[in-house]
């Protein structure tokens, strides 16, 4: 049996080997992609790669070299095909992205759509991000509001995207991909639930309490202390709030925001009655045009991939190899497609950066309907 020490030294000069030849290798790929500016070529060749990671994994001698040996020469293939983006993004053949930056998006003489009513917390979120006097109307469905703005009834929409306790609103996901609208900024509101109730009402005065079912269940440890009161499930909060407002009943009261009280003319009856302090919802500001602010720095793109092992795992080397943030990734299941998914992810850059420019050019080659929803 030969030494530990012996068998390390024979691994450490065969790694010298495998060292130099993967460079000698990657000096190869620089010229390849030098052919390929020169003659407008794809990077990307699916079917080479194929057909070569079938020739190499048959020189294997085991079936568990021939897994070892493909997924080493995939991940070969992959940093080659990196470094190849990389100068054609550097000699100007990586392509324009059909986006426009502009210095700020405009906020003034715009008509934006909000899903919901008058109160409701999208209304909020639009108020706050584009000023109280902003030519505003609602409407029922989210769809409705993506609708809007496809066809010009509308220059801006306003849509919760994710709650930060309900999670995301997949509803709007889908959305995203099925209309050519764009994320240009989103708007967080501070989820802030409050007793509500006609002016001058008292505690004692209450029988009924109206809302949302999940806000009745984010207050719960304040109205369990009011066993007496009558919990009853509305649409939502801000319908709540105007039922009491309309029917000036005393003995009703609603769980809402302070904005939905300001709004319908009601008092504050008692404040911060919910549990969760953190709870908010993250609001985007959708249009029907291509632009992006020149300092934006969150991007969401969304794509499909090939249903084969490692096919995500590859795609997200892309941030990896240009050192770009990731903040998140959702899936969403493709309709009429049993199980297989659609990919949504955040992460930080801007589209003039040279480093999202790459990695968005080895997505869009490698994944299946590559979309940049927005940069924002």
């Amino acid at each position: 049996m030969k030494d530990l020490l012996e068998l390390r030294d024979q691994i450490d000069k065969i790694d010298r080997q495998i060292v130099s030849l993967f460079e000698e290798r990657m000096q190869i790929s620089e010229d390849v992609a030098k052919y390929k500016i020169a003659n407008g070529k794809k990077v990307f060749d699916k079917d080479r790669e194929k057909s070569k990671l079938e020739t190499l994994t048959g020189l294997a001698h085991s079936e568990f070299n021939r897994h070892g040996v493909e997924e080493l020469f995939q991940q070969i293939m992959s940093m080659s095909r990196k470094l190849q983006y990389q100068l054609l993004a550097e000699n100007g053949a990586a392509g324009r992205l059909p986006f426009i930056a502009v210095d700020d998006i405009e906020r003034k003489n715009v008509r934006v759509v909000y899903q919901g009513v008058e109160g409701a917390y999208s209304h909020a979120a639009m108020r706050e991000y584009f000023g109280k006097d902003v030519n505003c109307f609602h409407v029922k469905k989210w769809r409705d509001a993506m609708e809007a703005i496809a066809e010009g009834a509308a220059d801006y929409a306003v849509l919760p995207i994710e709650n930060s306790s309900a999670g995301i609103v997949a509803d709007n996901y889908d959305l995203l991909v099925n209309f050519e609208n764009y994320i240009v900024g989103e708007q967080i509101i501070k989820c802030e639930h409050a007793l509500l109730g006609l002016p001058g009402t008292k505690l004692e005065d209450i029988q009924k309490v109206y809302s949302h079912q999940q806000a009745l269940s984010q207050c719960e440890e304040y109205l369990d202390s009011h066993r007496e009161w009558q919990l009853i499930p509305y649409d939502n909060t801000a319908r709540a709030a105007k039922k009491v407002a309309d029917e000036g009943d005393k003995s009703q009261a609603a769980v809402g925001s302070v904005f939905a009280a300001e709004i319908f003319g009601l008092e504050v009856l008692a404040e911060h009655i919910y549990y969760n302090e953190a709870n908010s919802t993250r609001f985007i500001i959708v249009t029907n045009q291509r632009v992006f602010r020149r300092d934006a720095q969150k991007i969401s793109i969304c794509f499909e991939l090939p249903h084969r092992s490692g096919a995500l795992y590859n795609i997200l080397s892309h941030f990896i190899y240009n050192n770009l943030n990731m903040n998140k990734i959702e899936s969403r299941p493709i309709p009429g497609r049993n199980w297989e998914y659609r990919f949504f992810v955040d992460f930080d850059g801007n589209l003039n950066d040279s480093s999202v420019k790459n990695a968005l050019r080895g997505i869009r080659e490698e994944a299946i309907n590559m979309k940049i929803l927005g940069n924002y």
